[in-house]
C-alpha cells in the first residue's frame, strides 16, 4: 500500500516544525483527539516537529487506539492489528511530510500512553523514545526484545484507580528488561495529569534534545 493510501485512512495533523531535532508523535487518551495532542506539543517542545493521529477505534464514540473488551478492560483483543496499522501510519506520514530518518520520540496519554508502549514491544527501534502518561504494559515483550538506546519517561500516579502501580511497574520491569533507559515519575494522584506532570515531560523532551541522559532519581508519592 502507498504512503498516501495509508494516510488517507487516518485523522491526522502534521506540523513540519523546526528543520532538525526528533519528530514528536503525539498520542491522545480516550476521547481525545489529534488537536488536543497537537496543542499539548507545541507547549511542551515549541517548533518540534509534530505528527498527531486520531485512534480509528471508536468506544461509545470515543477515539481509541486500540479496542478493550467490555468484561475486562485490560484485554485487547485487537492489539497487534491496530498497533502495526499505526507503525504503518507513523513510517507513511514521515516519509510524506519530509521527515524520514529522523529520530521518532513518542508523547502519550492513557491509551495513547499503551499505544507508544505497545510500539514499542512490536517494533523496537521505530521510536527513539516516549514519554508515557498514566501508561500500563498492554502486552508481554517478546523473546529477545532490544531497546537498548530508547529513553523512556513514565508518569504515573500512585492513586490512580484506572491503572493501579502494579501495571506500571510491570510496565518498567519489562521497558529495563529489553535494555530501555526508563526514569520513573511518580505523583500522589490519580489518572488525571498535573502542571508538574506536564513539566517534567517538558524537561524530559529538552533534555532529549540536548543529548543528556536525566539525572533525577525516581520519585514515588
Amino acid at each position: 500500500m502507498s504512503d498516501a493510501a495509508i494516510l488517507d485512512g487516518w485523522r491526522h495533523l502534521v506540523e513540519p516544525g523546526a528543520p532538525e531535532g526528533a519528530v514528536l508523535l503525539m498520542l491522545h487518551g480516550t476521547g481525545g483527539d489529534e488537536r488536543d495532542m497537537a496543542a499539548l506539543g507545541r507547549a511542551l517542545a515549541p517548533g518540534a516537529p509534530l505528527v498527531a493521529p486520531r485512534g480509528r477505534v471508536s468506544e461509545g464514540g470515543m477515539a481509541r487506539f486500540f479496542s478493550r473488551t467490555p468484561a475486562d478492560p485490560f484485554r485487547f483483543p485487537d492489539l497487534p492489528e491496530r498497533i502495526d496499522e499505526l507503525a504503518a501510519f507513523v513510517r507513511a506520514a514521515t516519509a510524506a511530510h519530509g521527515l524520514a530518518g529522523r529520530p521518532v520520540v513518542a508523547v502519550g496519554y492513557s491509551n495513547g500512553a499503551n499505544a507508544a508502549a505497545a510500539l514499542m514491544l512490536r517494533h523496537p527501534g521505530l521510536l527513539a523514545g516516549g514519554a508515557l502518561l498514566r501508561p500500563m504494559l498492554p502486552a508481554e515483550p517478546p523473546p529477545g526484545l532490544d531497546l537498548a538506546g530508547t529513553r523512556v519517561l513514565v508518569a504515573a500516579g500512585s492513586a490512580d484507580t484506572m491503572i493501579p502501580p502494579p501495571r506500571v511497574e510491570a510496565l518498567v520491569a519489562a521497558l529495563r528488561g529489553a535494555g530501555a533507559d526508563v526514569q520513573e515519575r511518580w505523583e500522589a494522584t490519580g489518572h488525571g495529569l498535573t502542571q508538574d506532570d506536564l513539566a517534567a515531560t517538558a524537561r524530559w523532551l529538552a533534555e532529549g534534545a540536548a543529548g543528556r541522559s536525566p539525572d533525577a532519581p525516581p520519585a514515588r508519592g
